[in-house]
């Protein structure tokens, strides 16, 4: 588990108030970070902050600005904009309970902590809370405020612990009526429902996320590695060669498996590689991220 947590506070609903920690659950998934470099000798770029009238300014003469007509512009200050922000009280408020597909999908935004209990006294009203959730079959809508901003977020069960996932607000979301448009009027015959139904059952399985790979990002790990071997290094890029054996070895064994019974039954998705959660950082001065 990671050393620290991103955040520490406390799940409450009514009077319940449970103290959490909150651990990132999306890792990089293998993507790698490249720098800008001089071609020929390796250096890295640096980049200076130039005024078209007056050259090169430190950081004291940067203010922020938003363009609210073309060249016009108003300028906010970082004190301003701190005055804004929601006072964090530490809470993960939980609002109401609702059905597991009263969510759509298209609101989650991507960012999903694994809530654990703080302290050996945290252990049983977390544990009452997430069998209660579980067997009663409900998530719970809760608001946190994160970075001085108030989120919406969804709690849930998550395997033998909690998670929360961050939702995007209504007006994020793009409306689809403006797209329904180029769908077109086709009418479809009751035989042809029918068929596409037929072919849906019998290509219908479990779902299994560990079937689909990243596979840019694990062919670009080995080009870099072995770009690093040649030099005579080797860099954390690529997975231990243990690791990728028994990957090729599950690979062919569950492969073998699927092809005796004619339906398929594959196992649930699993948590990440290794199990840990880590924290993302900023890329350093002329670094791209690249996917």
């Amino acid at each position: 588990m990671a050393a620290r947590p991103s955040w520490e506070g406390f799940l409450t609903f009514n009077l319940i108030s449970i103290p959490v920690k909150a651990y990132n659950a999306i890792g990089p998934g293998g993507k790698i970070g490249f720098h800008l470099l001089h071609k020929g000798c390796n250096q890295r770029i640096h980049y200076k902050k130039v005024c078209p009238i007056h050259g090169e300014v430190s950081n004291d003469e940067i203010v922020s600005g938003y363009e609210f007509a073309k060249g016009e512009y108003v300028t906010v200050k970082r004190e301003e904009r701190s005055d804004l922000r929601e006072q964090d009280d530490k809470a993960i408020s939980i609002d109401t309970f609702v059905a597991p597909d009263a969510i759509d999908p298209i609101y989650y935004s991507g960012r999903t902590f694994y809530l654990i209990p703080n302290g050996p006294a945290a252990q049983k009203p977390y544990a009452v809370l997430m069998e209660a959730m579980a067997g009663h079959d409900r998530h719970a809508v809760a608001r946190v405020v994160l970075s001085g901003r108030g989120q919406i977020a969804v709690v849930r069960p998550f395997g033998k612990l909690l998670g929360m996932t961050l939702l995007s607000f209504e007006d994020q979301i793009k409306s689809p009526a403006p797209f329904e448009g180029e769908v077109g009027t086709a009418s479809v015959s009751a035989e042809e429902r029918k068929l596409a139904e037929r072919l849906l059952e019998s290509a219908t399985s479990n779902f299994d996320l560990t079937r689909y790979k990243d596979n840019y990002a694990q062919k670009l790990a080995k080009l870099v590695e072995s770009k690093a071997r040649r030099k005579g290094r080797r860099t954390g890029a690529g997975e231990p060669e243990a690791v990728a054996d028994l990957m090729d070895a599950l690979r062919k064994s569950l492969h073998q498996q699927q092809r005796g019974p004619r339906r398929r039954t594959v196992a649930a998705a699993t948590a990440s590689k290794n199990g840990r959660p880590k924290r993302w950082r900023k890329g350093a001065r002329g670094r791209r991220r690249v996917s």
